[in-house]
């Protein structure tokens, strides 16, 4: 044990004199790292962009609502998607290694990256230094002829990207996967998580001094924990040298291992936080996948108008977002991903005002109820992390499916659900399934894993050609979204209950399938405060008034369209505050898919 704590403590001092100051300020411990105040730059920076770029990136191909970057997990466990695809397009002894001379960055323009990145009105940025493939974007020792400078580039990536990321304002932030899918010492998702000291003593610790040591980023995002405690993966000794050797603008993120409580909070594909006492970040892509995915259809990316309102709601809620784009082996980003990045500049640039160094207001926002009817063949769907419909919401919505059921056969039949997250089965007013819980307290940063594969069962006698009325219940959470519902008998196979026995009504010649109702709510208006202004970020444009829901102001508010000359009448009635728009033309619009109106003398 003495042995073991002179060699932790070698490897993250280093040599005497080297790292430190004189005098160390924060220590190993929960409560002086929890107490260390997270830097007002972050709390003000509300939008980041993310970089997934790496050897995956030369296949960069993957199911369509799945992350591209896991290529080698997909090829471990043999999908065939991904083993075909490479036998297809590669050859039948082509293997994951071999990528590494194909991802060449022979486009990669740093200076290009950072402008754009600044244009689109970021604050930092997060580049992903090594994913869980283990290959760094720089020459790491401990990763000899698998990194950009021994394989692929021959370059420093990592060092090209920070230079130029840091002659603009943005700050430069690194990604790091602390396990690896297929490192000798130990094989995440393969060898059994209580077996990862050797690895995290003599290859992850010393390659994340190396690491910081080299770039020191203000930004440091860990991943890959959520197999282990952080007592495993030495978080608190790991934090507190990279908090002393970076100083007071550096901030790590929340992702590192059971029973650690610290960093900014990093919901993935989700619908954001509504409150944190902790800063917080969403992440996830303009697409589905954060490393570029060829497989994916235009549709997944997020259009300007919903990448604004994502933007817009997560801010009123006391957050930000960190987007990503995800690069192609060449080094270039492509077209759509620039030129997203590129409209919410400029959505910012004329409304920055109501957004940077901002913070919760009394109200976050306003919502109403929205709901969609239309019929479904079966209750067959994995909409991962979509919506179902627009306009619902791709989390927190509710369907109700009714109708009539009708078997070919008399038999006692056994029904069973899949569902993420609830779901409840009648049929003939009987309750033949309830799988309707809590929603599961998933790890944020283990998305790819956070899928409920539980099922429920029941049984219930049913009469051949006569119809029972059915009623199926369905709601969603967080993040993935999906629900199955078979049926089985003797002399029948299980199968997804089949459109031909399901009807709208019992009436002659009725229709198949079942009538489903989506519900959930819609935000058309959010909130912030900000330079001792109210701020109404509305998401869509009001036809003549611009209702707000608060209390009464005084007489003396001021109310102006951010970015128009002049000042709007408003009147109070019946609670609600009426903003008369009525004579703003079209032209003098200053931004598009959300407009801010400004309340002075209202805090």
């Amino acid at each position: 044990m003495k042995t073991r704590l002179l060699f932790l403590t070698f490897i993250l001092t280093g040599f005497a004199g080297s790292t430190f100051s004189q005098e160390k300020k924060w220590e190993p411990t929960w409560e002086s790292l929890i107490s260390r105040p997270y830097p007002q730059w972050f709390k003000d920076a509300k939008l980041g962009i993310f970089i997934h770029w790496g050897v995956y990136s030369v296949p960069a191909y993957g199911g369509k609502e799945s992350y591209a970057e896991w290529y080698l997990r997909g090829l471990q466990v043999g999908s065939p998607l991904r083993t075909n695809f490479m036998k297809e397009n590669f050859g039948e002894d082509f293997n994951y290694r071999d990528f590494a001379p194909l991802f060449k960055a022979e486009l990669f323009n740093p200076d290009e990256w950072a402008g754009l990145f600044e244009n689109a009105g970021a604050k930092y940025i997060i580049l992903v230094s090594k994913h869980h493939d283990g290959y760094c974007l720089w020459p790491s020792k401990f990763a000899l002829g698998w990194n950009s400078m021994d394989a692929g580039p021959h370059r420093d990536l990592v060092g090209d990207l920070a230079k130029a990321v840091r002659k603009t304002s943005v700050k430069f932030g690194l990604y790091y996967s602390l396990p690896e899918w297929n490192n000798p010492l130990h094989k995440w998702y393969t060898d059994p998580n209580d077996q990862i000291k050797e690895y995290v003593d003599k290859h992850m610790i010393p390659q994340f001094r190396e690491l910081i040591l080299a770039y020191k980023p203000e930004v440091l995002f860990t991943d890959g924990e959520w197999y282990n405690s952080a007592e495993d993966w030495h978080a608190r000794e790991l934090i507190a040298w990279y908090y002393n050797l970076v100083g007071t603008e550096a901030i790590v993120n929340d992702r590192w291992g059971g029973g650690s409580n610290i960093g900014f909070r990093t919901p993935e594909y989700s619908s954001g936080l509504k409150a944190s006492e902790r800063p917080w970040s969403e992440v996830r892509g303009l697409g589905r996948s954060f490393g570029l995915n060829r497989n994916e259809e235009l549709s997944a990316y997020m259009t300007a108008e919903e990448l604004i309102h994502f933007f817009v709601i997560a801010v009123a809620n006391g957050g930000g977002i960190t987007i990503n784009v995800g690069p192609k082996a060449d080094g270039q980003i492509p077209l759509l991903q620039q030129e997203r990045l590129l409209q919410l500049g400029e959505w910012l640039k004329v409304n920055e005002e109501a957004i940077y160094g901002s913070v919760i207001w009394t109200k976050t926002g306003q919502e109403r109820p929205v709901s969609v009817e239309r019929v479904d063949s079966t209750i067959r769907f994995n909409w991962v992390r979509n919506t179902p419909v627009k306009p619902i919401k791709e989390d927190e919505f509710f369907v109700t499916w009714n109708g009539f059921i009708k078997p070919d056969k008399t038999r006692e039949y056994f029904f069973e659900a899949r569902a993420d997250d609830g779901m409840r089965l009648w049929i003939d007013n009987t309750l033949v399934i309830d799988k309707w819980k809590k929603e599961d307290d998933c790890a944020e940063g283990n998305m790819m894993e956070n899928v409920d594969r539980t099922k429920e069962e029941g049984k219930i006698k049913l009469k051949a050609d006569k119809y029972y009325p059915v009623k199926v219940e369905y709601y969603e959470g967080k993040q993935n979204a999906m629900i199955y519902l078979t049926w089985s008998a003797e002399g029948v196979e299980r199968e997804i209950i089949p459109y031909k026995n399901l009807f709208l009504s019992k009436e002659s010649g009725s229709k198949n399938g079942l009538k489903g109702v989506y519900k959930s709510m819609y935000q058309y208006l959010a909130y912030t405060g900000n330079h001792g202004n109210v701020y109404a970020i509305s998401l869509e444009w009001p036809e003549e008034d611009l209702i707000l829901e608060i209390e009464k102001p005084s007489e003396n508010v001021k109310v102006s369209l951010v970015g128009r000359d002049g000042y709007l009448p408003w009147r109070y009635e019946n609670g609600k505050m009426y903003i008369n728009v009525s004579d703003v033309r079209f032209n003098e619009m200053p931004s598009f898919c959300a407009w801010t109106f400004k309340l002075e003398n209202l805090q």
